[in-house]
C-alpha cells in the first residue's frame, strides 16, 4: 500500500477528546503498523497487512484486550491509514525470536540506520552500543485479528497529531492503544468520512463486557468460549454455498474455486451465526467491494448497482444494471434488500449509534 502524508489542524479532534474525558460506548483501539519505520529492534516485527489483518503476541501490552466486534483505527505514526471492525481473531502457540542487549538482557533495543555500532540499548541505566544482539527464542501466544471485510481506507484523513488526540491515555506509546470511541466518531464526522463511520457503526455488535475484565461475554451460536471469539463453521459454510452455487461468482460468472469467497450477506460479527441462504460465492475483489457497499443489488429488479466511485474502472462499471449470474432464494433476496437499505439509504444521515436505528450488517 502506497502512503501519502496530508497535514491539517488537529484542534477539532482535541476538542472532541476534551468533551469526553471518560470514554463512553464500545472499546476501540489504535493499532500501529509502522513497517520500516519501527525503530524498535527487540524483535523481528510481525506479519501485518494493514488493510486485512494485524498480528501480535502475548508479550505485547494489551495483548488480551482486543475482541471481535471492537472498532480499530490503523496508523503508521504519521497519519491514519484506515478503520474497520474486528471480524475474527485466530490464536496459536509458537516461537518468537527476541533481540536482547548483551549486558542487561532487555529487549528495549534500537536499531540505527547509519551510525555504528548498529544497535543501542534504550534502557536508561545501560545504553550499551553493540554490533550484534543476544538472540533468545521464547514460546508465546500468537494472535491475528482479521478485519478486511469492513476495511475502509482513510489514508491521511487524520494526521499523526489528530490520531494521538484520540488516545485515552496521553503519552501512550504502545503498539496497541485504547482510543476514545466518541472522539473517533467526532473526528470522522468532522472530516466528512461518513461512509467509513456508517460502516463502523453498522458492523459493531451490541456486546456487553464486564467492567474490569478483558473477557467477552459469550454470545451463543457462533463462537467457542475463550478470551476472544473465534469464528466457527466458516469452512462448512463455504462448502455448502459452493455446492449450491458451483464455481460461479454471483456478480461476474464462472471463476476458479481458489479465487472465490463465501461472502455473508450480513455482518457475521453482529449475528455470530451462519444463516441458511445467507451467503453467495463472490470473487475476492467483488466480495470486498460488496462489503464496502460499492457494489450492491437492487432488490426490486435484482440487478447490480455500481457506486459512482467505481465509474472509472471499466471491469466494474460494466456490471451496472446487469442481472446476477445465479438464481436467488427468497432469503437471499431479503438479505440483499437489507444490504441495499444500509448502503443506498443510510449514508445521508449518519449519527452516533445511540441515535440511530441498528442495521443488520
Amino acid at each position: 500500500m502506497r502512503m501519502q502524508v496530508r497535514r491539517s489542524d488537529a484542534g477539532g479532534v482535541r476538542r472532541a477528546k476534551l468533551l469526553s474525558m471518560t470514554p463512553p460506548g464500545p472499546r476501540a483501539w489504535l493499532l500501529m503498523a509502522a513497517g520500516e519505520n519501527r525503530g524498535h529492534a527487540g524483535n523481528d516485527g510481525y506479519d501485518d497487512q494493514v488493510d486485512a489483518y494485524y498480528s501480535w503476541d502475548s508479550n505485547v501490552p494489551n495483548s488480551k484486550g482486543l475482541a471481535v466486534g471492537d472498532p480499530v483505527a490503523v496508523w503508521d505514526k504519521e497519519r491514519l491509514l484506515g478503520v474497520s471492525v474486528i471480524e475474527e481473531i485466530d490464536t496459536t502457540r509458537g516461537p518468537k525470536m527476541l533481540n536482547r542487549c548483551p549486558r542487561c538482557r532487555t529487549t528495549r533495543v534500537s536499531e540505527r540506520k547509519t551510525k555504528l555500532p548498529r544497535y543501542r540499548c534504550m534502557k536508561p541505566d545501560c545504553h550499551l552500543e553493540f554490533d550484534r544482539p543476544l538472540v533468545d527464542i521464547v514460546e508465546v501466544d500468537l494472535y491475528q485479528a482479521r478485519y478486511d471485510a469492513g476495511w475502509t481506507a482513510l489514508d491521511g484523513v487524520l494526521t499523526g497529531d489528530e490520531v494521538r488526540a484520540l488516545m485515552v491515555h496521553d503519552g501512550d506509546f504502545n503498539a496497541m492503544r485504547p482510543i476514545d470511541w466518541s472522539a473517533l466518531q467526532a473526528a470522522l464526522m468532522e472530516k466528512r468520512a461518513l461512509r467509513a463511520l456508517a460502516r463502523l457503526t453498522g458492523r459493531m455488535p451490541e456486546v456487553v463486557r464486564p467492567p474490569t475484565s478483558g473477557l467477552v461475554v459469550a454470545i451463543p451460536h457462533g463462537f467457542r468460549h475463550a478470551l476472544v471469539r473465534v469464528r466457527r463453521g466458516q469452512r462448512q459454510f463455504r462448502d455448502q454455498i459452493l455446492a449450491q452455487q458451483g464455481n460461479v461468482c454471483a456478480f461476474t460468472g464462472r471463476a476458479p474455486e481458489r479465487v472465490l469467497d463465501a461472502g455473508h450477506l450480513y455482518s457475521y460479527a453482529a449475528l455470530g451465526e451462519h444463516r441458511p441462504h445467507g451467503g453467495l460465492m463472490l470473487r475476492r475483489d467483488i466480495h470486498r467491494l460488496f462489503d464496502d457497499g460499492l457494489l450492491a443489488v437492487d432488490p426490486a429488479r435484482l440487478r447490480v448497482d455500481v457506486a459512482p466511485e467505481l465509474a472509472t474502472y471499466p471491469q466494474y462499471a460494466k456490471l451496472h444494471a446487469e442481472p446476477l449470474s445465479v438464481t436467488l432464494k427468497d432469503a437471499q433476496v431479503d438479505w440483499l434488500g437489507k444490504h441495499w437499505d444500509e448502503h443506498r439509504s443510510t449514508l445521508q444521515a449518519v449519527a452516533p449509534r445511540s441515535h440511530r436505528d441498528t442495521v443488520d450488517r
